[in-house]
């Protein structure tokens, strides 16, 4: 029995690097067949200035909807730092994960960051943004949500429905996810609410951007609603700094009116706004490429950019400041049932934590201990975990250097108030119970006990954190030490405090951000579904000059 449980472990240890892979390294993106974007070219082939009516940083998840509506009465150039999804067939597949694992190269659609608490990251670099590295779950915010973010309703509505008949299926359960859905019911996580994009409290079955066949679909699939005559996608642009002129008078602001980017040859463009245009250029970089690329242009609290030479355009303390990442804990349940690998299906909703899991990781996993070479380990069962929806504690994103290409310095300081402390322990309260359930029991082995479990758990490298011989025995140290992300990091560029309610920058004019960076909550359980819906929305809502419906 001794000999069993060690080997047990060491299969569930080795795999842990996989478990945290899946989450934070799949290095592709993933899409079946190339589109026929004509509009869609490498930044090598661009003139070295252009000039549009509207300049969108970033084609990931809200920059391809709101590139996509804009189009419809605009001329509008997007500026993507990485590739296309389209063209590789061996990405396309669900069950292709463990092909895509270690792909982390300084073009891969994943690109790797570590953040100043030891926990690893990962950020988008790939036209369709997050969705073509993400778990693929779909749930809308709550309408409650949707308020708080100064929204309309009716049009948020009309925007989610838009983006979900072109990217969102119900999903197929599996008999884990099956077992994992009564599992949380079974342990009062209740009510049961069938299959529903809604934000609702209790189990759910929520939408998948990965259709019956197994393959993804992603924001960029979008860009089939834009029209071809009035839009331009760069892929391999990466900005470098937003353009500023000085506009005479008083209290005049300086204007944004100019993008400087470099194509992957290394050769520098420039794509201006029209003369006498109304547009304006867009930051649509993700939460950590909106406000780093705010500060390289000049825009960020003073003494920092003076210390790295950069001129002071505004100064704006707020613009990095505030930040957030949602923790993850996770406990590993071995199992002696086979499972196929399954994306996130189910989800149960709890005031201040959700619950999800993934299964059939059976992969060559990296030897424990650093740089050791690579030893196969197979791990044959499933997660839980649990994240929380709405963390109190906050942090900084600073610039390390002048290359946008670089990741910035970001510190999210996880669990710094007590209160996020106690809600990860009653998550993982909730996470025990469920597992420890009839209807998981299943695809536990009987002589594992969940206090097993998360001694077993907490014998995984997950981070770069310091551990603790308590790690095993109390939930809090768990909490601390073994936190993962699901990258739901948002903030340093947030509503009211660096934009207005439609998302212009306070202090410059002819300039928005419209992306993660700007939200002060994570809204719903994933919120890929809100990002692609802010994205349509704002794109209609600046088309009718503003006007939005009433409700």
């Amino acid at each position: 029995m001794e000999l069993e449980s060690q080997r047990t472990l060491n299969s569930v240890a080795a795999a842990a690097i996989i478990i945290f892979f899946f989450f934070c390294f799949n290095g592709f993106c993933y899409a079946l067949n190339s589109p026929a974007y004509g509009f869609v070219k490498h930044a090598a082939d661009a003139p070295r200035v252009s000039y549009h009516d509207y300049i969108i940083v970033g084609g990931g998840t809200v920059g391809c909807p709101l590139a996509a509506t804009l189009s419809e009465r605009f001329d509008v150039l997007v500026l993507e730092r990485g590739g296309s999804p389209y063209g590789n067939p061996n990405v396309s597949n669900l069950a292709s994960f463990v092909e895509n694992l270690a792909y982390l190269t300084p073009t891969s659609p994943a690109q790797r960051f570590v953040s100043e608490d030891g926990v690893i990251n990962t950020r988008a670099r790939c036209l369709g943004g997050c969705t073509c590295i993400n778990a693929g779950f779909y749930s809308r915010a709550s309408r409650r949500e949707v308020m708080d973010m100064g929204l309309n309703p009716k049009l948020a509505d009309q925007s989610f429905r838009w983006v979900e008949r072109e990217l969102v299926f119900r999903p197929q359960l599996t008999e884990w996810t099956s077992a994992f859905r009564a599992g949380l019911l079974e342990a009062g996580v209740t009510p049961d609410n069938g299959f529903t994009y809604e934000h609702l409290d209790g189990t759910k079955v929520g939408g998948t951007t990965f259709d019956p066949t197994g393959h993804r679909h992603t924001a960029a699939d979008l860009l089939k609603y834009a029209d071809p005559a009035r839009i331009t996608v760069l892929l391999r642009a990466t900005a470098q700094r937003i353009l500023f002129r000085s506009v005479t008078g008083q209290h005049k602001n300086p204007q944004a009116y100019g993008v400087v980017y470099k194509d992957e040859a290394g050769n520098i463009h420039e794509a201006r706004l029209k003369a006498f245009s109304a547009g304006e250029i867009i930051l649509s970089a993700g939460a950590l490429g909106s406000p780093q690329l705010l500060m390289l242009s000049g825009v960020g609290p003073a003494d920092h950019l003076k210390s790295f030479g950069i001129k002071v355009v505004l100064d704006q303390p707020m613009v990095g400041h505030g930040i957030a990442d949602n923790p993850m804990n996770i406990f590993a349940v071995p199992s002696p049932e086979p499972l196929t690998i399954t994306s996130v299906q189910v989800v149960g909703i709890r005031p201040g934590y959700y619950m999800e899991s993934l299964t059939g990781l059976n992969l060559v996993a990296a030897l424990l201990g650093g740089n050791s070479p690579s030893v196969p380990y197979s791990f044959q069962g499933g997660i839980v975990g649990e994240k929380l929806s709405k963390p109190l504690s906050r942090g900084y994103l600073r610039l390390k250097n002048l290359d946008p290409e670089d990741n910035p310095s970001v510190t999210y300081n996880y669990f710094t108030d007590p209160e996020d402390l106690r809600t990860c322990v009653e998550g993982l309260q909730t996470v025990m119970r469920t597992i420890d359930t009839q209807a998981l029991s299943k695809f536990r082995y009987p002589n594992q006990t969940v206090e097993y479990l998360q001694a077993l758990t907490a014998s995984l490298v997950v981070n770069n954190r310091a551990r603790s011989e308590q790690d095993a025995t109390s939930l809090e140290q768990f909490c601390r030490d073994l936190v993962l992300t699901i990258w739901h990091f948002h903030g340093g560029c947030e509503v009211g405090k660096v934009v207005d309610h439609e998302y212009r920058v306070i202090g410059v004019d002819g300039l928005r951000v419209i992306d993660g960076s700007t939200f002060s909550f994570s809204p719903g359980t994933n919120p890929q579904a809100t990002l692609m819906m802010l994205g349509r929305y704002m794109g209609v809502l600046i088309g009718n000059g503003g006007v939005k419906p009433s409700d």
